[in-house]
């Protein structure tokens, strides 16, 4: 059966490696994002490797109107229907604090554009009765952190609104699954102090087709990172706050 992905933020290097794993299965590819050269070449690149179609097509989180062309260009393939969001933006939490007004922008790029975008495609998914959704979170959402709890509340929200779209599109014979990345090198880490375990974006690429394969819910990639996580979510609160990580 013939597979469509819509790919969101597809200029990311996760998003690009995800991408060029589907095209050797011959996947149709919707390659959505802001810069349309870089997709573009992205779009050349996955038909040299298999992919069945790419195309490049206009996607901002923060205008909801580019959002229904990319939807019913996806509605136009037989098949099943997927999505995979790689979309979010994450400025210095310093910034943030010298300028409150940026937190609009994370939260929309991070979670309202996102959301309201899988809000918009659910039902078509519902319609066929099969289709998968990725959302990469963080997992600087499961705790909120001095250094970027702006980014992390945003990431949490997504998180949240992923856990509940699982629950109705599993209803539907559909399936989601949450991702949450620690440190990948990946232009939105660069330069970024105190990083450690940093993976690259096709071994992140590789633990998501993994989970899809096998409809995980949630998973941590690399995977130690769940064990990381678990650790800075049981630190008591009065000890946590006084902590800079």
């Amino acid at each position: 059966m013939q597979h469509t992905w819509i790919i969101l933020g597809a200029t990311s290097s996760m998003a690009r490696a995800t991408a060029r794993r589907l095209a050797k299965d011959g996947a149709v590819l919707l390659l959505c994002g802001r810069d349309m050269d870089d997709l573009s070449a992205t779009a050349s690149d996955c038909l040299a490797r298999g992919a069945a179609k790419a195309e490049a097509l206009r996607f901002d989180a923060r205008d909801n109107a580019t959002f229904a062309p990319i939807i019913d260009r996806a509605r136009a393939e037989d098949g099943t229907l997927n999505c995979a969001v790689f979309v979010g933006s994450m400025p210095e939490q310093s910034a943030i604090d010298a300028d409150p007004t940026l937190t609009d922008g994370v939260v929309q790029d991070s979670h309202i554009g996102p959301a309201t975008f899988l809000s918009l495609l659910a039902p078509h998914l519902e319609e066929r009765g099969q289709g998968t959704v990725v959302g990469v979170t963080s997992v600087a959402g499961d705790r909120g952190r001095i250094g970027n709890y702006v980014y992390g509340s945003a990431k949490a929200g997504f998180a949240t609104y992923l856990s509940g779209l699982r629950n109705r599109l599993t209803r539907a014979g559909g399936h989601v699954v949450t991702v949450k990345p620690g440190f990948v090198d990946t232009a939105m880490t660069w330069g970024i102090e105190g990083m450690f375990l940093v993976a690259s974006p096709d071994a992140v690429a590789k633990d998501i087709l993994e989970a899809v394969h096998k409809k995980k819910n949630v998973i941590y990639t690399p995977f130690f990172w769940r064990y990381i996580m678990l650790i800075i979510r049981l630190i008591p609160e009065f000890i946590f706050k006084k902590l800079s990580i």
